[in-house]
Formats: structure tokens, sequence, C-alpha cells
């Protein structure tokens, strides 16, 4: 049984070999073939090569397109900062959408337009070519509260919920058009399952999750579903408020960042497929092997059978090999 044919039976709810390991890696792939970060995230080639050492390295059972996020908000004409080794940050005083009106004017960027999203298809036929059929193809896109605050600045996306909730309607509506589109387009392009990184929906309480953000969440995976993809969400920070809309969502697979519970997603998530939630740095990065190990048997243990093994969040990129070797070495001695 292979990587991908592993996770497809785990999701199918079929029995398997042993647990999946899917932990995000990003500056961590970069370095494990010696590569500048900047050069991992704007050289599909690159992300490839780092994605394809990592995995074969330490065992995973995908490949990830992810890098950042600010493809999007680039092609739609944000002003990105671009660091070395450091992921790029967003300059909030010039936010594409400081005013409100430029959203009447701005287009949604084409995937195959020559861009940073063209850059992640290519990464994904390129994943097709070299790792299809034996490790699962994971796309990535924003979600629409990570997108929304990457336009328009996360601070001033808080008061438009309060200000002008009929304008935070539109932008969410631009926001699941592009992103559906870009999601699709990765599924062309040899992507299977499209992660969903929303991450600013866990700084909004319970009330605007439900109200604004699940509506769109829930139509960019039906979207996924409908185009014959998979669905992963990715929330960071503390969803435990939100856990009962994220469960609903549909998704194929759900992280759980380490400030929530593993036990309370499972108590109020069902059946659902739950991955994580070691803490990447306290944990996964600063800790011992023996320490590792055991932070992901009770993360198993909380999610029972129906998990897969990762941390919270994205593996830091200084982790020792160690710790990580640990987390892989749980995953391929036990069964679900």
């Amino acid at each position: 049984m292979n990587g991908r044919e592993r996770i497809l039976a785990h999701l199918r709810g079929e029995a398997i070999d042993r647990l999946p390991l899917m932990p995000i890696t990003m500056q961590f792939a970069a370095g494990q073939i010696g590569v500048p970060y900047r050069q991992y995230a704007m050289d599909y080639r690159t992300l490839v090569a780092g994605q394809m050492r990592t995995a074969e390295k330490f065992g995973f059972d995908f490949v990830s397109c992810i890098s950042d996020p600010a493809r999007e908000a680039a092609d739609c004409g944000a002003d990105i900062v671009m660091f070395d080794n450091s992921p790029p940050a967003f300059r909030e005083d010039k936010a594409r959408l400081a005013d409100k009106a430029a959203l009447a004017e701005l287009k949604a960027p084409d995937p195959h337009g020559g861009g940073r999203m063209t850059d992640r298809l290519r990464a994904a036929t390129l994943f097709k070519e070299k790792a299809g059929g034996d490790k699962l193809i994971e796309g990535w896109v924003e979600g629409p509260m990570a997108e929304s605050a990457d336009l328009r600045g996360i601070n001033t996306i808080m008061l438009d919920f309060y200000d002008d909730p009929s304008f935070v309607g539109e932008l969410f509506e631009f926001v699941l058009e592009m992103e559906l589109r870009f999601a699709l387009a990765q599924l062309e392009c040899g992507a299977e399952i499209i992660g969903i990184g929303d991450a600013a929906a866990s700084l909004v309480g319970p009330q605007i999750y439900n109200e604004f953000v699940w509506p769109y969440e829930k139509r960019l995976v039906e979207g996924i579903h409908a185009a014959g993809g998979l669905a992963r969400l990715h929330i960071c920070g503390n969803t435990t408020k939100i856990l009962d809309g994220m469960g609903r969502l549909g998704c194929e697979i759900v992280d759980i960042d380490y400030m929530t519970a593993m036990s309370a997603a499972r108590e109020r998530m069902g059946n659902q497929v739950l991955l994580g939630n070691a803490e990447p740095v306290g944990v996964v990065r600063n800790s011992t092997p023996e320490r590792v190990s055991a932070v992901v048997g009770e993360c198993h243990r909380a999610a029972g059978a129906r998990y897969i093994v990762g941390a919270g969040c994205e593996i830091p990129r200084d982790t020792p090999e160690a710790n990580l070797r640990a987390m892989s070495d749980y995953a391929m001695g036990h069964k679900p």
C-alpha cells in the first residue's frame, strides 16, 4: 500500500496498514534541499524538489503545493514584501482594497495568467509527473476569511463586519469565485485534495463565523467536491468555539491546531477525520524525539481511529530531523 492508496482508503473508512502521515512542511522542505525560502516559494521546480526530498526521506504519504498565503493576493496586485528566509508579509497600510471602492474594479486573476497562481499550477503538474499514483497530491487555496484579510487588511476587515457587512458579503463573493477557480485549475493539473487555509477565521467569534464565514467555506468545499476533488480544512489558532461549524463543512480532513483540544474536536465532530495537533514549536521543534512520540500518541488516543498524523501547523524549518523522524516512526508503527 503506497501513500496515496493509504490516505484514500483511510478517508473511505477502509482498513489500512498504518496511520497516514501528512505534516505541513514549507520552510523545512526548503532547508532539506539547501535553498532560501524565497526560491522555494517563487519557483515551482524548487518547491517540488523540496517536497519530494522531504516526503521520501521521512515517509510522508503526500506532497503539497503549499508555500505561502500570498499567491492570490499578489496576482490581484497586492503589495507583498518577500524575504530570503521568512514568509512574505502583507503591507496593511497599502492593502490592495484599502479603498473599498476598488473592489468594483478588481478582476479575479486568471490562474493560467502567468503569475504566482500559475506557478502553483505548474507545481501540481510536475507532481503528477513525479509522484502521481504514489503520493497524494495536495493543492492549496486561501479561505474566504483569510484571503479577504489579505486583500483588505486584517484589522480593517474586522471592523467591516460591524461597519459595512454588505461590503463583506461582496468581498467574500469575489474571493469565493477566485479561489474556486484556482482550486479547480489545480485539480485539472493533477492535485487530488485541496487544502483550504483560513487562518483568520480563528480570530472571529462563533456568531461572525457562522453568519459570514461558514457559508462561503461551505460553498468552496461543495465546489471542490463537485469537481471531483477532496478538501482539507486548515484553520490555525484556537478554533474551540467554531468546531461545530468546521465539522459541518463536509471536508474529508480537518486539521486541529495545538491550542484546541483534540478530545473536544472529536466530541463535537463525530466521525470526521482529524489531523494534528502536536505543538509545532514547543514540542516538535524544541523537545525530544521521545516527547514528540508521546504527544503524537496522546493526539492519536484522543482522536481515535479516524486520525492522520501531523502537527498543529507547519513544521518549523530548524526542527531537528530526529524529532520529525519520531513523528514518522509513530505513524509507521501504529494502525488506526
